[in-house]
């Protein structure tokens, strides 16, 4: 009988056991990481819509209050203790080579709560003070499940829960100033080129004109201004100039020689 006893217990650990296991599994499968990022790819282009948002001091806002410069969008939850803390901390270290590279004032950044349940204004705020973010034209904000899902599709960001909490992809989103989805950046530890390139972009070219004196500049700004790995900051590159310069040198070498030849020759052939 003990035998018994102590043959049903163990079949009721490993039936647990297994329980455990496939409930996990399934949460697990139901994640296509692969599905996500053909998602998340095909959402290039997109124009994300108009949603109303909560900022930490309760407001309401909308993300076109933002759009009048690029735009970076974050999305996190804040009952998450590793990757989106991850996320949140490359994304300020990218954030301060971008805004030494390009100015204090060049784009806006957005860091939104997805857990709709959880992540009200209070944590959203908590959140940011926990990581130690308290960056000029930075928004933390809080939205219902409608709009995050909405805004979801228009990023193609996927989420599902998880025994953990959420399974989702560790994705930062660059927008331009049209709503248009411009770039996303991959992984909870990203280098800062990933970020300031899409921005140097959006801020310097495309849209200013050639013939005026700022388009000019802007262009030579969108060439020239270059990652140094080694200080992890951008830096002006005066090669180029100094390239330019010599070669100018060069050729206006070589015309005088043949200038000078061409008079010799022609005084050479007056004397004959």
């Amino acid at each position: 009988m003990p035998r018994f006893r102590s043959l049903l217990t163990g079949l009721a650990v490993a039936f647990g056991s297994a329980l455990i296991s496939l409930t996990h599994a399934d949460a697990g499968v139901s994640f296509d990481r692969a599905k996500a990022l053909e998602a998340s790819q095909a959402s290039l282009g997109n124009i994300i819509g108009s949603y109303r948002f909560t900022d930490t001091r309760n407001q309401p806002v909308t993300l076109e209050e933002y759009m009048d410069k690029p735009l970076v969008i974050s999305l996190v939850y804040t009952g998450c203790a590793d990757i989106c803390p991850m996320v949140s901390e490359a994304l300020a270290d990218a954030v301060s080579v971008a805004r030494d590279a390009l100015g204090a004032d060049s784009f806006q950044i957005v860091t939104i709560g997805f857990d709709a349940r959880n992540d009200s204004p209070n944590r959203m705020r908590s959140y940011a003070a926990s990581h130690g973010i308290n960056v000029k034209g930075w928004h933390f904000l809080s939205a219902d499940a409608a709009s995050i899902d909405a805004l979801s599709r228009d990023l193609g960001f996927s989420f599902n829960p998880s025994p953990q909490g959420f399974d989702h992809l560790s994705q930062t989103t660059v927008i331009d100033t049209d709503g248009k989805v411009y770039r996303h950046i991959y992984g909870a530890d990203f280098k800062p080129p990933l970020l300031v390139e899409p921005l140097k972009q959006l801020t310097y070219g495309g849209r200013i004109e050639m013939t005026s004196i700022e388009g000019l500049i802007n262009r030579v700004r969108l060439f020239c201004t270059l990652y140094d790995p080694a200080s992890g900051k951008y830096k002006f590159d005066y090669s180029i100039f100094i390239a330019t310069a010599l070669g100018a040198l060069s050729l206006g070498g070589v015309a005088v020689v043949l200038v000078r030849s061409w008079l010799a020759h022609r005084r050479s052939t007056r004397h004959a």
